[in-house]
């Protein structure tokens, strides 16, 4: 007996005719109701997520509802997956030409390219479908973008020649290059070809929708704050068919290829326990977390995941290996002191106490574990003026610990 490809019978037990006195068939009917249930219930979810869209596009919802009725047959669950998730500004202001137009033209990359047609649902309903990236301007870019890199794909074979193919020629395609003399961070694909220029944003932004543009899954990922250095990034991840696996790469393609570039020895060292110092890919579905913008950091409606492990594992980062110990104490005039003492990472506390007082062990210290070669700061209560004092100090990429002097200056 089946269900949805599962056999009910490995779920109870085909060797087993009861179950502490249900029989098996009863079993087999219990199961297969609790499996309609959370069908049921699934439905019931996503029923309720489109009706509390609809409900929050005030006079735009005809618009909406007329996405909904038009969209074909077989691009309407599509549909109804786009609108439930979009973010109030757009549920407000998006008009049904728009919607049907994006839809229809991810679906014909879909149809047209072999590599589109092997992924899965729930990933080319998240990751191809849709027509933001991030916050950016919505503009109008799905069949333009179709057309420009379906001529870098048309003769490859598999999805990694693909996505190779729109990597390598981009950069001659739109011809924008990298410049901080760009308008803004978060501009859109045409407001960064109109110009040339682009942050690492906007750049992430082109390079995404030219992905998903010819049925490759991409998204968005980044970082508001390294913990190595001052500033943040951001860079594109493509889901590949053949390991069903993300992998990582930028506008300025490595040399070596995907998953391969400067900013993994960075990545890797980010703190998952941190907002700022996370690694996060974007999500149009919601996810519990969102992408903290620099540019903007009230807007909260960009979803994400934390994807701050898998880049500490790629970079090659093992548990204790890059560990470096902390140990601070403030001695002046030859005494040691004791004041209140807290070592943080961005938002993520390290550890909190007391430097050690004067009639302590001299080999007694406050201690935090720490990573090599990353910014931290160090606060504490300055014993004679009683304020709150801060240092930004910089552990050592080659040392397994660091002692620090409160009293002594940078």
């Amino acid at each position: 007996m089946k269900w949805q490809g599962i056999n009910i019978d490995l779920l109870v037990g085909v060797k087993t005719k009861s179950c502490k006195g249900i029989a098996l068939e009863d079993m087999k009917r219990i199961v297969s109701g609790m499996c309609l249930a959370i069908m049921t219930l699934v439905a019931t979810a996503k029923e309720a997520a489109l009706e509390q869209a609809l409900a929050q596009a005030g006079d735009n919802k005809v618009e909406l509802e007329k996405a909904l009725s038009e969209a074909p047959a077989g691009q309407k669950k599509a549909m109804q997956f786009l609108i439930s998730h979009m973010p109030e500004r757009d549920l407000k202001s998006l008009k049904a030409d728009y919607l049907l137009k994006n839809v229809a033209w991810a679906y014909k990359a879909r149809e047209t390219f072999p590599w589109a047609k092997k992924v899965p649902e729930d990933v080319f309903f998240n990751d191809v479908l849709p027509y933001a990236s991030l916050n950016e301007r919505r503009d109008d870019w799905r069949e333009d973008f179709f057309n420009r890199f379906s001529k870098y794909v048309k003769d490859a074979k598999t999805q990694h020649e693909a996505l190779m193919a729109v990597n390598k020629h981009i950069i001659d395609e739109v011809k924008v290059k990298y410049s901080t003399k760009r308008k803004k961070a978060d501009q859109s694909p045409y407001e960064s070809m109109e110009q040339g220029l682009a942050s690492c944003t906007g750049l992430s932004i082109l390079l995404n929708n030219a992905f998903r543009a010819v049925g490759i899954p991409s998204r968005v990922a980044g970082t508001p704050a390294w913990t190595t250095k001052r500033g943040n990034h951001n860079w594109v991840e493509v889901w590949t068919t053949d390991d069903k696996q993300w992998h990582f790469t930028e506008y300025y393609l490595d040399k070596k290829g995907i998953d391969h570039g400067w900013l993994l020895a960075d990545a890797a060292r980010g703190n998952a326990q941190s907002l700022y110092h996370s690694i996060y890919a974007s999500s149009w579905k919601p996810t519990g977390k969102y992408f903290p913008l620099v540019w903007d950091m009230k807007i909260k409606y960009v979803h994400a995941v934390n994807v701050t492990d898998r880049y500490i594992k790629l970079g090659g980062v093992k548990d204790g290996e890059d560990v470096c110990e902390l140990r601070i104490h403030l001695m002046k005039d030859g005494k040691r002191i004791e004041v209140p003492v807290g070592v943080a990472q961005g938002d993520a506390m390290l550890g909190e106490g007391n430097s050690p007082k004067a009639t302590d062990d001299m080999n007694r210290y406050f201690t935090v574990k720490a990573r090599k070669g990353q910014l931290y700061t160090v606060a504490w209560k300055d014993p004679e003026t009683g304020k709150v004092v801060r240092k930004m100090i910089t552990t050592p990429k080659d040392k397994e610990w660091l002692t620090l002097n409160l009293a002594e200056e940078e």
